[in-house]
């Protein structure tokens, strides 16, 4: 269902109706952000990618071929808007720690932040591309088919990412 709103609200905006862009916007903006940001690694450089890739989306809408999830095409787009500024900006900034409160003693807070911290550096010590396919596959959820669309290389090239991301 969500697929063939999506597709209704692109036909819309082609259509003229920029109101159907604003809620696709909507829809997707804190995913997209949430994936810049594992990425990047950096608050400015995710809000940039997320935004950067929303215009390129919509300057390229017609392209969009509906036989395929909206989601998923946008996606890829963030993903590569982040990995080139990564390579614009070699010079990785540390992640900011999330302060949330999870209910629990300040000893178990200490500790997920602690593993939080860790995860986020390990990830930063990862090439790009190793780090893309980590966070696709292990923190969003996604498919190999899936995440091999998105970054446009074979299912077989994200697999042999993955491993040596893990093993990394």
């Amino acid at each position: 269902m969500t697929s063939e709103r999506d597709a209704m609200l692109v036909a819309a905006c082609l259509a003229g109706d920029r109101s159907a862009f604003d809620e696709l916007v909507d829809r997707y903006q804190g995913p997209l952000f949430n994936a810049a940001y594992r990425i990047t690694g950096s608050v400015d450089d995710a809000m940039d990618a997320t935004q950067t890739a929303f215009v390129r989306a919509f300057e390229k809408l017609h392209t969009f071929d509906p036989r395929y999830r909206f989601f998923s095409w946008i996606y890829r787009i963030v993903v590569n808007q982040s990995l080139n500024i990564i390579d614009r900006r070699r010079d990785e900034s540390a992640l900011e720690p999330e302060l949330a409160a999870n209910g629990g003693s300040p000893e178990t807070a200490a500790d997920d932040r602690d593993r939080a911290r860790a995860l986020e550096r390990a990830l930063l010590d990862l090439s790009p591309e190793h780090r893309a396919v980590v966070v696709l596959k292990h923190l969003d959820g996604f498919s190999y088919q899936e995440i091999g669309e998105m970054l446009g290389v074979p299912e077989k090239t994200v697999k042999s990412r993955l491993f040596d991301a893990r093993r990394r």
